[in-house]
This record gives C-alpha cells, sequence and structure tokens, in this order.
C-alpha cells in the first residue's frame, strides 16, 4: 500500500517501482485526492500495469475504508506518503494538517498492529524540517533533537514519533526517512520551483521571501524514490535514515539558476533576463533559515548517493515543465478537479 500515491513524491515513487526497480510485486494506492493529488499523474500507468497497480479512494483519517482496502487486498507493507504538506498552508490553517498527518498516521499504524502476524514493514516518509533551524554551518544527523518551527514540521515530528514508539512498544516493523526539498516531475506548483518555472515561463513577477538568502538542500525527486526503496529493502529496522541532495543552495541562487535555463531553453524577445522579474516579499512567520542534510549514515550502510546534480536535475524538471503544459494548465486551473467528481466522487 502506497498512501498519497497520486501526490507529487508518491505518484513519482509508484513509477519508479514499476518502470526501474527490481519490484515485482503489487501497488494499491489509495489517495484522498486532495488539491494536489491528481490521478492524471498515474493515468498512463494505470493503462500499463492494470494487474499490478489499484487506485482506491480513500482518506487515511476514515479508519473503515482503510481497514476494507487493508483485508480485501492483503496488504503486508505500507510506504507513507500522505500528508498535508504546504508551510504556508500550515500557517494559515492547521487543523487539517493534525488530522491528516498526526490522526492518519496513527490509523496507519493501528491498521499495521491488528495485523501484525502478516506484516512485513512500515515505512515513514518525513521531513528534515522537523529538525528545525541550522545557522551558518552544521548538519542535521539522524540523532539531531527535534525543534519544529511551523504546524507542519511539528504534525510532521508527532507522526515521527508515534512511528518510532509502535516500533519500540509493539515491535511493530517500521523505518523512517527524512528528505531534504524534492524537486522534479508533477509537483504542484506551490512549491518554488514549479511556481517559479511557471512565472518565469509567463514573465510574471517571481516571489521570494525576504531577502532570498534562506538556504535549502535540494533533492532531484527520482532520487528520493531510490533511496526509499533502498531503505525499504535494505534498512534495519526501527531506524531513521536522512536522505539528501549535497545540493545546499540559496533560494535566490536556485530561482537565478532557473531563469538562466528558462533564458536558454525559451529565448526572449526583447533579451530581458528574467531574472530581472525577480521580486522580494514580506517573510512568512517562522521561516527556517537553513536546513543541510548529513546522509553519512544511508551511504555507509547502503552505499546510497544522489545521482543527479543540481543543475542537471533542474534542466530536467525545467524542460519537463515546458514539455507538459497541458498539465500545468490543468492544475493550475483546477479543470483536473472537474474529472476527478466525474470519475471519483459518488
Amino acid at each position: 500500500m502506497v498512501t498519497g500515491g497520486s501526490g507529487f513524491i508518491g505518484s513519482n515513487f509508484i513509477r519508479f517501482l514499476l518502470e526501474k526497480s527490481d519490484f515485482e510485486g503489487r501497488i494499491i494506492n489509495i489517495d484522498k485526492l486532495t488539491y494536489a493529488g491528481n490521478p492524471e499523474n498515474l493515468e498512463d500507468i494505470a493503462k500499463e500495469y492494470g494487474g499490478r497497480y489499484i487506485f482506491e479512494k480513500v482518506d487515511i483519517c476514515d479508519q473503515d475504508s482503510l481497514h476494507r482496502v487493508f483485508d480485501d487486498y492483503r496488504i503486508n507493507v505500507i510506504c507513507h506518503f500522505a500528508a498535508e504538506s504546504h508551510v504556508d498552508r500550515s500557517i494559515k490553517g492547521p487543523a487539517d494538517f493534525i488530522q491528516t498527518n498526526i490522526v492518519g498516521t496513527f490509523n496507519l499504524l493501528e491498521l499495521a498492529r491488528s495485523n501484525q502476524d502478516r506484516f512485513i514493514l512500515f515505512h515513514h516518509i518525513s521531513t528534515d524540517e522537523v529538525y528545525g533551524s541550522l545557522g551558518k554551518d552544521g548538519y542535521f544527523t539522524e540523532t539531531t533533537p527535534y525543534r519544529p518551527n511551523s504546524p507542519y514540521s511539528a504534525s510532521k515530528a508527532a507522526s515521527d514519533h508515534l512511528v518510532r514508539a509502535y516500533h519500540k512498544t509493539y515491535n511493530l516493523p517500521t523505518t523512517i526517512s527524512n528528505c531534504s526539498n524534492n524537486y522534479g516531475p508533477y509537483q504542484f506548483p506551490e512549491k518554488l520551483i514549479p511556481l517559479i518555472i511557471l512565472n518565469a515561463r509567463e514573465r510574471n513577477p517571481l516571489p521570494l521571501y525576504g531577502d532570498g538568502r534562506n538556504v535549502r538542500d535540494w533533492l532531484y525527486v527520482e532520487d528520493h524514490c531510490k533511496a526509499v526503496w533502498t531503505i525499504m529493502s535494505k534498512g534495519r529496522l526501527g531506524e531513521t535514515y536522512n536522505v539528501g541532495g549535497e545540493t545546499e543552495m540559496e533560494n535566490i541562487r536556485i530561482v537565478e539558476m532557473l531563469c538562466d535555463i528558462i533564458d536558454e531553453m525559451t529565448g526572449s524577445s526583447d533579451k530581458r533576463s528574467r531574472r530581472e522579474l525577480i521580486t522580494f516579499v514580506k517573510d512568512r512567520p517562522g521561516h527556517d533559515r537553513r536546513y543541510a542534510i548529513d546522509f553519512t549514515k544511508l551511504r555507509e550502510e547502503m552505499n546510497w548517493t544522489p545521482e543527479e546534480s543540481l543543475e542537471s536535475g533542474l534542466r530536467k524538471t525545467v524542460q519537463w515543465y515546458l514539455d507538459h503544459q497541458g498539465w500545468l494548465e490543468r492544475v493550475r486551473t483546477g479543470e483536473y478537479r472537474r474529472w476527478i467528481e466525474e470519475h471519483y466522487e459518488s
């Protein structure tokens, strides 16, 4: 069972499992299909792998539906991506984050515990944001104390603690991964990189919080998917593994790189650089200054390292969005929601 498999990282993970990994089993994708969950992300997968890929519209806060799916398909592994994940949305409306990220995770853990005779693994996807903010030096490790600074990161920290507690208390087979900022195909355009690509393509303002000097470690989504499958296949039960891209960069520099790539790929009628569109806006509350991941544990235990450099990953990402403007337009306008209502809403 992959939870949240119609979202950005979940859909990329399902694609990776079926198209590029050694996985030979069946995937049950459960997704509530909120604003960021889009079945179109896997429409071709559903056609090509109909016998091995099944979609069920299910909310992880709905215990009865969870039990039905778990029993109908004899689930023995859960890879848990489903989460409310946008920091800005958590600041404006934290209630959904508490319900989905904490209560939803609890429901899944209870489901696994009640079927522990056949259950093999619960892998929980988390974030480096649970660690709080770094100064100019140092890195997050698996032993860094948790200091979440937003309702989103606090809800993810709580879910991490629940997963760890279920391993310690009930001996539930679990692993946890805490990743840095993902980017790549199918990311909803509220996040920095697809938002900048969209705005830059249309020559609209490119908004940057504060002074633009906040630092993030960027991880290409397929590298993350490979890391997750590596941990699920080889990781030690009860352990946490950090996953980073080794691409620490200020947000302003990311935006400048994107501007230069888009200028190169699309050209400009007036020869003006898209860097001129960068617009600084009021910083958001509790904006962590710097994240940086130390993934030595994952590298030494399982020989995983990211394959994409920041330059190559950004180029692939820009090219994907330029090649999929129809998808982007449907997501931006909400047209895909009508398709969901026709196919999945009762």
